[in-house]
Protein backbone atom coordinates (compact mmCIF):
# COMPACT_ATOMS: atom_id res chain seq x y z
CA UNK A 1 0.00 0.00 0.00
CA UNK A 2 1.54 3.57 -0.81
CA UNK A 3 0.49 5.25 2.15
CA UNK A 4 1.63 8.68 0.69
CA UNK A 5 -0.97 8.20 -2.22
CA UNK A 6 -3.15 7.02 0.57
CA UNK A 7 -3.48 10.39 1.91
CA UNK A 8 -2.97 12.65 -0.91
CA UNK A 9 -6.58 10.87 -2.26
CA UNK A 10 -7.46 11.14 1.33
CA UNK A 11 -6.12 14.98 2.02
CA UNK A 12 -8.22 15.91 -1.77
CA UNK A 13 -11.62 13.82 -0.87
CA UNK A 14 -11.92 15.50 2.27
CA UNK A 15 -10.63 18.93 1.48
CA UNK A 16 -12.59 21.58 3.62
CA UNK A 17 -13.40 18.94 6.76
CA UNK A 18 -9.93 17.32 7.40
CA UNK A 19 -6.40 18.64 5.98
CA UNK A 20 -5.19 14.81 6.33
CA UNK A 21 -1.93 16.47 8.53
CA UNK A 22 0.81 15.29 9.05
CA UNK A 23 0.32 15.09 12.63
CA UNK A 24 -2.96 14.25 13.40
CA UNK A 25 -3.53 16.65 16.52
CA UNK A 26 -6.00 18.60 16.16
CA UNK A 27 -4.27 21.51 16.01
CA UNK A 28 -5.15 23.13 12.60
CA UNK A 29 -9.04 21.71 13.26
CA UNK A 30 -9.84 23.11 16.64
CA UNK A 31 -13.00 24.29 17.13
CA UNK A 32 -14.18 22.80 13.77
CA UNK A 33 -17.44 20.83 14.55
CA UNK A 34 -19.15 19.72 12.25
CA UNK A 35 -15.85 19.02 10.97
CA UNK A 36 -13.06 16.80 12.10
CA UNK A 37 -12.01 18.94 14.79
CA UNK A 38 -12.61 19.36 18.57
CA UNK A 39 -15.18 21.44 20.62
CA UNK A 40 -14.18 25.24 21.23
CA UNK A 41 -10.57 25.54 21.29
CA UNK A 42 -9.70 21.92 20.40
CA UNK A 43 -7.91 21.23 24.15
CA UNK A 44 -10.02 18.16 24.82
CA UNK A 45 -8.64 16.70 20.84
CA UNK A 46 -5.00 17.91 22.17
CA UNK A 47 -5.12 16.24 25.20
CA UNK A 48 -5.86 12.64 24.09
CA UNK A 49 -2.71 12.74 22.30
CA UNK A 50 -0.41 14.91 24.88
CA UNK A 51 -1.45 12.21 27.15
CA UNK A 52 -0.03 9.31 25.76
CA UNK A 53 3.15 11.40 25.33
CA UNK A 54 3.15 11.86 28.87
CA UNK A 55 3.93 8.35 29.08
CA UNK A 56 7.05 6.51 28.02
CA UNK A 57 8.05 3.08 27.08
CA UNK A 58 11.02 1.21 28.92
CA UNK A 59 12.92 -0.47 26.50
CA UNK A 60 14.42 -3.78 27.62
CA UNK A 61 16.17 -6.14 25.94
CA UNK A 62 17.37 -8.69 28.12
CA UNK A 63 14.45 -11.21 28.22
CA UNK A 64 13.01 -13.88 27.37
CA UNK A 65 9.83 -12.99 25.16
CA UNK A 66 11.38 -14.07 21.19
CA UNK A 67 7.59 -13.61 19.82
CA UNK A 68 5.06 -11.20 20.33
CA UNK A 69 1.26 -12.44 20.37
CA UNK A 70 -1.35 -9.80 19.50
CA UNK A 71 -4.26 -12.08 19.21
CA UNK A 72 -7.48 -11.85 21.96
CA UNK A 73 -10.85 -13.16 22.19
CA UNK A 74 -13.21 -10.51 22.30
CA UNK A 75 -17.37 -10.91 23.17
CA UNK A 76 -16.67 -14.03 21.57
CA UNK A 77 -14.50 -13.99 18.51
CA UNK A 78 -10.84 -14.69 17.85
CA UNK A 79 -9.11 -11.34 17.08
CA UNK A 80 -5.49 -10.87 15.54
CA UNK A 81 -4.94 -7.58 16.97
CA UNK A 82 -6.17 -5.42 20.51
CA UNK A 83 -7.08 -2.50 17.80
CA UNK A 84 -10.89 -1.73 16.89
CA UNK A 85 -12.21 0.75 14.71
CA UNK A 86 -13.91 3.27 16.30
CA UNK A 87 -17.80 4.51 15.47
CA UNK A 88 -17.63 7.40 13.35
CA UNK A 89 -20.45 8.81 11.59
CA UNK A 90 -21.96 11.93 10.07
CA UNK A 91 -19.61 11.15 6.77
CA UNK A 92 -21.77 14.41 4.77
CA UNK A 93 -21.15 16.78 7.58
CA UNK A 94 -18.13 15.95 9.02
CA UNK A 95 -16.16 14.41 5.77
CA UNK A 96 -17.28 16.15 2.98
CA UNK A 97 -19.78 13.44 1.95
CA UNK A 98 -17.51 12.29 -1.27
CA UNK A 99 -18.48 9.01 0.05
CA UNK A 100 -22.30 7.86 0.90
CA UNK A 101 -22.76 6.88 4.61
CA UNK A 102 -23.45 2.98 4.00
CA UNK A 103 -20.23 3.03 1.84
CA UNK A 104 -18.37 4.50 4.31
CA UNK A 105 -19.86 2.07 6.87
CA UNK A 106 -19.20 -1.18 4.63
CA UNK A 107 -15.12 0.10 4.29
CA UNK A 108 -14.84 0.03 7.83
CA UNK A 109 -16.45 -3.21 8.41
CA UNK A 110 -14.36 -4.65 5.60
CA UNK A 111 -11.48 -3.49 6.23
CA UNK A 112 -11.18 -4.52 9.65
CA UNK A 113 -11.93 -7.98 8.66
CA UNK A 114 -9.58 -8.24 5.99
CA UNK A 115 -7.09 -7.44 9.08
CA UNK A 116 -9.05 -9.84 11.43
CA UNK A 117 -10.30 -7.51 13.44
CA UNK A 118 -13.27 -5.56 14.39
CA UNK A 119 -14.95 -2.27 13.47
CA UNK A 120 -17.71 -0.32 15.11
CA UNK A 121 -20.72 1.84 13.20
CA UNK A 122 -22.26 4.72 14.70
CA UNK A 123 -25.64 6.39 14.63
CA UNK A 124 -26.48 9.76 13.97
CA UNK A 125 -29.53 12.14 12.87
CA UNK A 126 -30.37 10.75 9.21
CA UNK A 127 -31.71 7.08 9.95
CA UNK A 128 -29.26 5.94 7.30
CA UNK A 129 -25.90 6.37 9.13
CA UNK A 130 -27.13 3.73 11.91
CA UNK A 131 -29.09 1.37 9.13
CA UNK A 132 -25.72 1.52 7.23
CA UNK A 133 -23.86 0.88 9.64
CA UNK A 134 -26.14 -2.19 10.89
CA UNK A 135 -26.12 -3.40 7.05
CA UNK A 136 -22.81 -3.63 7.15
CA UNK A 137 -22.17 -5.73 10.47
CA UNK A 138 -24.66 -8.14 9.23
CA UNK A 139 -23.17 -8.54 5.79
CA UNK A 140 -20.14 -9.49 7.58
CA UNK A 141 -21.72 -12.37 9.71
CA UNK A 142 -22.12 -10.25 12.62
CA UNK A 143 -18.39 -8.82 13.08
CA UNK A 144 -18.93 -5.36 14.23
CA UNK A 145 -20.53 -3.74 17.10
CA UNK A 146 -22.97 -0.69 15.78
CA UNK A 147 -23.28 2.22 18.77
CA UNK A 148 -26.43 4.07 19.29
CA UNK A 149 -26.68 7.91 20.34
CA UNK A 150 -28.20 8.44 24.08
CA UNK A 151 -31.59 9.40 22.20
CA UNK A 152 -35.15 8.23 24.35
CA UNK A 153 -35.68 4.56 25.87
CA UNK A 154 -37.90 3.58 23.06
CA UNK A 155 -35.82 4.99 20.16
CA UNK A 156 -32.39 3.29 21.84
CA UNK A 157 -34.50 0.16 22.28
CA UNK A 158 -35.70 0.03 18.82
CA UNK A 159 -32.06 0.10 17.45
CA UNK A 160 -31.07 -2.37 19.99
CA UNK A 161 -33.66 -4.61 17.80
CA UNK A 162 -32.05 -4.05 14.63
CA UNK A 163 -28.76 -4.67 16.00
CA UNK A 164 -29.66 -8.15 17.11
CA UNK A 165 -31.33 -8.91 13.56
CA UNK A 166 -27.83 -8.36 12.00
CA UNK A 167 -26.42 -10.61 14.16
CA UNK A 168 -23.85 -7.89 15.92
CA UNK A 169 -21.54 -9.61 18.28
CA UNK A 170 -22.44 -7.12 20.59
CA UNK A 171 -24.40 -3.43 21.05
CA UNK A 172 -23.59 -0.51 22.92
CA UNK A 173 -24.23 3.64 23.27
CA UNK A 174 -22.09 6.40 23.06
CA UNK A 175 -23.47 8.27 26.10
CA UNK A 176 -20.88 10.94 25.23
CA UNK A 177 -22.76 12.21 22.89
CA UNK A 178 -25.08 13.69 24.77
CA UNK A 179 -23.69 17.22 24.16
CA UNK A 180 -22.94 16.44 20.29
CA UNK A 181 -23.78 19.82 18.49
CA UNK A 182 -24.39 17.82 14.92
CA UNK A 183 -27.35 16.36 16.40
CA UNK A 184 -28.88 19.46 17.86
CA UNK A 185 -28.06 21.13 14.67
CA UNK A 186 -30.24 18.98 13.09
CA UNK A 187 -33.04 18.29 15.76
CA UNK A 188 -32.39 15.17 17.51
CA UNK A 189 -32.46 14.91 21.27
CA UNK A 190 -29.94 13.42 23.17
CA UNK A 191 -28.94 14.08 26.37
CA UNK A 192 -27.34 11.74 29.83
CA UNK A 193 -29.21 9.03 30.89
CA UNK A 194 -29.79 7.70 35.14
CA UNK A 195 -28.67 4.95 36.83
CA UNK A 196 -32.15 3.38 36.07
CA UNK A 197 -32.42 4.41 33.02
CA UNK A 198 -29.21 2.90 31.78
CA UNK A 199 -29.66 -0.21 33.75
CA UNK A 200 -33.02 -0.39 31.66
CA UNK A 201 -31.25 0.07 28.65
CA UNK A 202 -28.84 -2.79 29.07
CA UNK A 203 -31.28 -5.54 30.59
CA UNK A 204 -33.25 -4.82 27.29
CA UNK A 205 -31.01 -7.37 25.21
CA UNK A 206 -28.66 -10.74 25.61
CA UNK A 207 -26.55 -8.87 23.55
CA UNK A 208 -23.24 -7.65 25.52
CA UNK A 209 -23.94 -3.88 25.74
CA UNK A 210 -21.02 -1.73 26.10
CA UNK A 211 -21.30 2.09 27.37
CA UNK A 212 -18.71 4.17 25.81
CA UNK A 213 -17.58 7.48 26.63
CA UNK A 214 -16.37 6.65 30.57
CA UNK A 215 -14.53 9.39 32.14
CA UNK A 216 -14.06 8.99 35.87
CA UNK A 217 -13.95 5.88 38.05
CA UNK A 218 -17.22 6.30 39.83
CA UNK A 219 -19.09 6.11 36.61
CA UNK A 220 -17.46 3.55 35.40
CA UNK A 221 -18.77 1.54 38.69
CA UNK A 222 -22.07 2.70 37.98
CA UNK A 223 -22.53 1.36 33.99
CA UNK A 224 -20.48 -1.84 35.47
CA UNK A 225 -23.17 -1.87 38.59
CA UNK A 226 -25.99 -1.44 35.80
CA UNK A 227 -24.76 -4.14 33.73
CA UNK A 228 -22.99 -3.29 31.14
CA UNK A 229 -20.10 -5.79 29.80
CA UNK A 230 -17.47 -3.09 28.59
CA UNK A 231 -17.33 0.25 28.76
CA UNK A 232 -15.11 2.64 26.38
CA UNK A 233 -12.79 5.15 28.51
CA UNK A 234 -13.45 7.92 25.91
CA UNK A 235 -14.09 12.04 25.73
CA UNK A 236 -15.66 11.73 22.18
CA UNK A 237 -12.70 13.01 20.27
CA UNK A 238 -13.08 15.95 21.86
CA UNK A 239 -16.16 17.04 20.37
CA UNK A 240 -18.71 17.50 22.86
CA UNK A 241 -16.40 19.32 25.75
CA UNK A 242 -13.94 21.21 26.18
CA UNK A 243 -10.91 20.99 28.97
CA UNK A 244 -11.40 17.58 29.25
CA UNK A 245 -8.46 15.24 30.26
CA UNK A 246 -7.21 12.96 27.72
CA UNK A 247 -8.74 8.87 27.74
CA UNK A 248 -4.77 7.87 28.89
CA UNK A 249 -4.39 10.48 31.69
CA UNK A 250 -7.91 8.67 33.42
CA UNK A 251 -7.60 5.51 32.39
CA UNK A 252 -5.29 4.04 35.43
CA UNK A 253 -7.95 5.07 37.90
CA UNK A 254 -10.66 3.41 36.32
CA UNK A 255 -8.81 -0.02 35.49
CA UNK A 256 -8.10 0.33 38.96
CA UNK A 257 -11.80 -0.11 40.13
CA UNK A 258 -13.32 -2.33 37.80
CA UNK A 259 -10.28 -4.20 35.69
CA UNK A 260 -11.71 -7.96 35.58
CA UNK A 261 -15.17 -6.98 36.04
CA UNK A 262 -15.73 -5.82 32.43
CA UNK A 263 -14.30 -5.29 29.18
CA UNK A 264 -11.79 -1.89 29.31
CA UNK A 265 -11.30 -0.55 26.08
CA UNK A 266 -9.61 2.90 25.59
CA UNK A 267 -10.70 5.83 22.88
CA UNK A 268 -8.74 8.69 22.06
CA UNK A 269 -5.70 9.90 20.08
CA UNK A 270 -4.04 6.19 19.08
CA UNK A 271 -1.63 6.60 16.26
CA UNK A 272 0.61 4.22 16.46
CA UNK A 273 1.50 0.73 17.71
CA UNK A 274 3.19 2.15 20.81
CA UNK A 275 0.15 4.09 21.86
CA UNK A 276 -1.60 0.64 21.36
CA UNK A 277 0.77 -0.73 24.15
CA UNK A 278 0.95 2.40 26.46
CA UNK A 279 -2.95 2.12 26.52
CA UNK A 280 -3.04 -2.32 27.30
CA UNK A 281 -0.23 -1.13 30.27
CA UNK A 282 -2.85 1.41 31.83
CA UNK A 283 -5.33 -1.03 31.75
CA UNK A 284 -7.03 -1.41 28.64
CA UNK A 285 -7.97 -4.58 26.79
CA UNK A 286 -8.12 -3.39 23.36
CA UNK A 287 -7.76 0.42 21.89
CA UNK A 288 -10.13 2.21 19.54
CA UNK A 289 -8.92 4.42 16.55
CA UNK A 290 -11.00 7.03 14.96
CA UNK A 291 -9.56 9.85 12.41
CA UNK A 292 -6.76 7.48 10.95
CA UNK A 293 -9.77 5.16 9.88
CA UNK A 294 -11.38 7.58 8.00
CA UNK A 295 -8.21 8.87 6.23
CA UNK A 296 -7.59 4.87 4.75
CA UNK A 297 -11.27 4.38 3.84
CA UNK A 298 -11.03 7.64 1.94
CA UNK A 299 -8.12 7.26 0.57
CA UNK A 300 -8.13 3.25 -0.21
CA UNK A 301 -11.42 1.81 0.78
CA UNK A 302 -11.72 -1.06 2.82
CA UNK A 303 -7.78 -2.05 1.60
CA UNK A 304 -6.83 1.46 3.04
CA UNK A 305 -8.30 0.77 6.28
CA UNK A 306 -6.79 -2.82 6.52
CA UNK A 307 -3.39 -1.53 5.66
CA UNK A 308 -3.24 1.14 8.99
CA UNK A 309 -4.58 -1.39 11.18
CA UNK A 310 -1.75 -3.97 9.85
CA UNK A 311 1.22 -1.10 10.03
CA UNK A 312 0.10 -0.43 13.68
CA UNK A 313 0.16 -4.26 14.30
CA UNK A 314 3.54 -4.16 12.81
CA UNK A 315 4.42 -1.66 15.27
CA UNK A 316 2.57 -2.84 18.22
CA UNK A 317 4.99 -6.34 17.89
CA UNK A 318 8.22 -4.21 17.51
CA UNK A 319 7.42 -1.85 20.93
CA UNK A 320 6.17 -5.52 22.43
CA UNK A 321 9.50 -7.65 21.90
CA UNK A 322 11.43 -4.26 23.06
CA UNK A 323 9.73 -3.89 26.43
CA UNK A 324 9.74 -7.57 27.10
CA UNK A 325 5.91 -8.23 26.74
CA UNK A 326 5.19 -11.85 25.07
CA UNK A 327 1.32 -10.74 24.67
CA UNK A 328 -1.45 -8.49 24.74
CA UNK A 329 -3.19 -10.23 27.45
CA UNK A 330 -1.10 -9.64 29.97
CA UNK A 331 1.17 -6.16 29.87
CA UNK A 332 2.65 -4.83 32.81
CA UNK A 333 2.42 -1.29 33.90
CA UNK A 334 6.53 -1.56 34.86
CA UNK A 335 6.80 -0.88 30.97
CA UNK A 336 5.65 2.72 31.86
CA UNK A 337 7.47 5.44 32.74
CA UNK A 338 6.12 8.99 33.30
CA UNK A 339 7.27 11.77 31.56
CA UNK A 340 8.97 14.22 33.30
Amino acid sequence: MDMAAMRKKAREDMKGYCRVCPACDGRACAGEVPGMGGSGTGSAFMANLEALKNWRLNMRTIHGAREADTSLTLFGRKLSMPILAAPMTGVSYNMGGKLPEDVYSEMIIAGTEAAGTMGMTGDGADAAMYDGGVAAIAKHGGLGVPFIKPRAQSEIIARIRQAEQAGAVAVGMDIDGAGLITMALKGQPVGPKTFVELKEIVAATSLPFIVKGVMTPDEAQLAVGAGAAAIVVSNHGGRVLDSTPGAAEVLPAIADKIKGRAVILADGGVRSGSDVLKLLALGADAALVGRPMAVGAFGAGAEGVAALLNKMRSELVSAMLLTGTANVREVSRDILTAAR
